[in-house]
């Protein structure tokens, strides 16, 4: 069905894409930007020199000649606290709402804590996306907090609800 792998150069054309949606960007934290090919390719050889500190990882599709779907990823991990920071990105609206998000979230998570070693993963969801933060109160996470209008979005500052989720807490 679907499975995780390390996301590569070939995946650089369709997260280009992806990243040049504004309707896909305004469910996400980053700001729309006009990003052209080029910055994607330094965006990639970035991640391959910082490895130690981040995972990123293409969301796959078995029955489909391993089509990309989306990106989930693990930032600022931190190997002293044991602790990073979780990314997903569902590239296309008609993949949205199958399980593709729920198994790839679940999936890092599982590699997070049982290799990795962490002890806590952390996000910032928009509070205005509501699909994202019931996806991550499924698998676990806690309303931890909320940054009042810290994400400016369509000439908006919109708030930022923090979630977590502890190793203890997560059913691998």
């Amino acid at each position: 069905m679907y499975h995780l792998r390390e996301v590569n150069r070939q995946d650089m054309n369709t997260i280009n894409k992806w990243r040049n949606k504004k309707e896909l960007i305004d469910t996400l934290c980053a700001p729309y930007r006009y990003i052209n090919f080029e910055v994607d390719q330094a965006w990639f050889d970035d991640y391959m020199k910082s490895r130690n500190g981040t995972v990123r990882c293409a969301i796959v599709n078995d029955n489909d000649n391993n089509a990309i779907l989306g990106l989930v990823s693990l930032t600022s991990i931190n190997s002293i606290n044991k602790t990073a920071s979780l990314h997903i990105m569902i590239g296309d609206k008609s993949n949205q709402e199958k399980g593709i998000g729920t198994f790839a979230v679940r999936e890092l998570i599982k590699h997070a804590f049982s290799n990795l070693n962490l002890h806590r993963i952390e996000l910032g969801v928009l509070n205005y996306n509501t699909r994202a933060i019931h996806l991550y109160e499924k698998i676990g996470f806690k309303k931890e907090g909320i940054k009042r209008q810290a994400v400016f979005k369509n000439g908006d500052y919109h708030d930022l609800i923090i979630m977590g989720l502890l190793k203890d807490e997560f059913n691998i």
